[in-house]
């Protein structure tokens, strides 16, 4: 099923600084709900992006690409596409997003198509256009409390005395030549064993991990969708009760 979507969001920020931002995709895949990122290397990232729905859930893992960048234009176009961890689904988009400055913040424009094929595909088109939106609005959301958050600043390091001028140099102490007279005096040190530090999550070299995401937190398309996946889903779900009755009823009768 291939689908064609328009969505605009503002961020508080100027659209340089937006910009900037928008590329490092280490810091903005986090903000997209169900996504988490495995590696990048160079223009090309590989990632995952977990749906559920009810007590179905679906894993996509596919890898994307920075396709087109213009940086006097400030637009960008990305391609991804995925495959269903278990399943025989497919999803692929193209992703053209377009910023805009607006008095001191920054307006972006965001077309996506999208071609999608299994389990999702089947809650047609209205769905998936009112999914869409939502989840724009809180990626929108997200970006816009990331680019909200101080920089992290650090201290610096502290300035080395200078000795003012005409100042007598002091030397420094050393141990006295010649013997010392008295029996020597040895300091006792006690050494305490410490104990090694945890085992670490090692993960391979050039593996990057930055989801704010935990692995089993999924996207809810119930908790997103709402209504209208509820209405897609009930004539299912009154086929189900429908059978269920029919099954009881007959074993009723049969008694």
């Amino acid at each position: 099923m291939a689908m064609r979507f328009e969505h605009d969001f503002t961020v508080p920020v100027p659209i340089e600084q937006a910009w900037a931002v928008l590329l490092d995709v280490e810091r903005v895949a986090p903000c997209l709900p169900g996504a988490a990122l495995d590696t990048v290397e160079g223009d090309e990232f590989t990632g995952r992006m977990k749906i559920k729905v009810g007590p179905i859930t679906v894993t996509y893992r596919g890898s994307a690409r920075f396709e087109d960048v213009d940086k006097d234009a400030h637009t960008l176009t990305i391609q991804a596409s995925g495959k269903e961890s278990r399943g025989t689904g497919t999803a692929a988009a193209t992703v053209k997003a377009t910023l805009s400055p607006a008095d001191g913040s920054t307006a972006v424009a965001v077309e996506s198509s999208f071609n999608v094929t299994g389990r999702p595909a089947q809650f047609g088109r209205g769905v998936m256009a009112e999914v869409g939106g939502k989840l724009i609005d809180r990626f929108a959301a997200n970006l816009a409390d990331l680019l909200a958050e101080p920089a992290h600043e650090f201290p610096a390091a502290p300035a080395v005395p200078v000795p003012a001028e005409g100042a007598a140099e002091v030397p420094e102490e050393g141990p006295a030549e010649g013997p010392v007279e008295g029996p020597a005096v040895v300091e006792e040190r006690h050494l305490s064993a410490v104990p090694s530090p945890p085992d670490q999550d090692i993960r391979p070299a050039g593996t990057l991990r930055t989801s704010r995401t935990p692995d089993e937190e999924a996207l809810d398309l119930l908790e997103i969708a709402g209504t209208p996946l509820l209405k897609r889903l009930a004539p299912v779900a009154g086929a189900v009760a429908a059978l269920l009755l029919i099954g009881w009823l007959i074993r009723r009768l049969m008694r």
